[in-house]
């Protein structure tokens, strides 16, 4: 049962602010409520990622992304007639109100029933070399190092499984064996496996084109080496959501320039700023493809996520880009990988044992 009083903020909180609910009450959901509990507005997870990409930051404040005309419920409302309005509507989240119009309660999609089986294929990359973790990598593959106790790739396929995922391609190359040997056909944890063998380095999109049978729903495309609680329910509803036909999970990236920039025209200095600081989104390494996307990747043929991704927009086609805002760590060096043990108990650990 999620603990709805962690979901308050108040009214003159910050997007941090909402963030930090959503994470602690497990809810997807904040709720804005005034000192009387009186409800003024919502924000759901997608609030923040549109405020995100429209240019708010974690500073702004909640009220420029809240929706104030949310649907709630009276907390004496028939249990089975609410549950059935949530799934035509659905609503993932209903607050609940008392006589007074006082917030009492949430009701949640995943409190009310148990999580969906999810069909849609998972591809997990895991034939790197993992070279800028040497000497860690030289007897084992990089996603099988051991991150809070076990695996980084069991991690990532638990997270995968706890939100009702229940099939998995994993794309081996180096140290294949080891991988197939921890994870078998994948019966022992409850799933499906399978593994694309690369032969030679295919990239991140040209290991996808090594599937041997075709897909009448949308594929997930995630790099083994990345430790992370994004919302992926949330991910494959926003591309669903935008009409995408490829979506790409993107993390915001600031980068201060140490100096006072000089902007000069004609020898004319134009413009001052002092030590400005440049926002950037970056690929987080985790993909939704269209069926007749993954059907158009060529056979034995080298092809990275990004090259992909420009084809499309060549194309014309739609890519959505999806902003993240849960932890992600990419294990790419050592010092990423003491920073992944240090925060496993805080990020996985502790939402294991809630």
């Amino acid at each position: 049962m999620t603990d709805w009083m962690k979901a308050l903020i108040s009214p003159t909180a910050t997007i941090r602010n909402a963030v930090e609910a959503l994470d602690k009450s497990s809810t997807q959901i904040a709720l804005v409520a005034d000192e009387q509990g009186m409800l003024k507005g919502v924000i759901t997870d997608g609030d923040i990622r549109r405020g995100l990409l429209v240019g708010k930051n974690l500073e702004s404040p909640a009220a420029d992304i809240m929706k104030t005309d949310f649907f709630s419920a009276s907390e004496h409302e028939d249990q089975a007639a609410l549950l059935a309005t949530m799934k035509e509507k659905e609503y993932r989240q209903v607050p609940l109100l008392d006589d007074a119009n006082r917030i009492v309660g949430l009701r949640t999609l995943m409190d009310m029933v148990a999580p969906p089986q999810m069909d849609n294929w998972v591809i997990l990359m895991a034939g790197g070399l993992g070279q800028r973790l040497r000497p860690l990598t030289e007897d084992c593959p990089k996603p099988l190092l051991t991150v809070g106790g076990k695996p980084l790739l069991k991690t990532i396929v638990d997270q995968f499984v706890e939100h009702g995922f229940r099939k998995f391609y994993i794309s081996v190359n180096y140290r294949a064996e080891m991988v197939e040997d921890y994870f078998g056909d994948g019966s022992k944890y409850g799933v499906k496996i399978r593994y694309l063998r690369e032969d030679k380095q295919l990239g991140t999109a040209g290991a996808v084109g090594l599937m041997p049978e075709e897909v009448d729903k949308p594929v997930f495309v995630m790099n083994g080496d990345l430790l992370t609680r994004v919302d992926f329910p949330g991910m494959l509803a926003f591309h669903k959501e935008q009409k995408s036909r490829a979506t790409m999970a993107v993390r915001r990236f600031d980068i201060q320039v140490p100096y006072g920039v000089v902007n000069v025209e004609n020898n004319i200095i134009t413009h001052l700023e002092e030590k400005p600081t440049h926002k950037f989104f970056v690929n987080a390494g985790i993909y939704i493809l269209d069926p007749d996307i993954v059907a158009g990747i060529p056979k034995d043929e080298y092809l990275d996520m990004p090259t992909l991704f420009s084809q499309l927009m060549a194309k014309g086609e739609t890519t959505a880009a999806f902003p993240i805002h849960e932890y992600w760590m990419d294990i790419g060096r050592k010092q990423d990988f003491d920073q992944a043990n240090f925060d496993y108990d805080v990020h996985f650990r502790m939402k294991e044992e809630c």
